[in-house]
């Protein structure tokens, strides 16, 4: 099932694509987009849940608390190429009018 594509989840997808391979903190992610936890962590975890997201908990140092980190699945890099925004006004009207129709 095809994630909903709100103009904040294509702010993740871009994010995530600047780094398509690597693994990418949650805390990184929120200062890249400026999105609040409150709304990032929400579309990560959709994101995850279909498929498109890998994620895993990195061990930090003593003291320290782990940290949840993602990156795309080869099926989601591929969404995710098929659906990242351009950077074009244009591309993003084709997209927000796919959520809807």
């Amino acid at each position: 099932m095809k994630p909903r594509l709100s103009p904040q989840t294509l702010e993740v997808i871009d994010a995530l694509l600047a780094a398509p391979r690597e693994w990418q903190y949650g805390y990184d992610i929120s200062r890249n987009t400026g999105l609040k936890s409150g709304t990032l962590y929400p579309i990560l975890m959709r994101l995850a849940d279909r498929k498109l997201l890998e994620t895993r908990w990195e061990m930090a140092d003593p003291g320290k608390p782990p940290r949840h980190m993602y990156r795309f699945t080869p099926e989601g890099l591929l969404f995710a190429r098929a659906n990242a925004r351009a950077g074009s006004a244009g591309s993003r009207r084709v997209a927000l009018s796919m959520e809807h129709g």
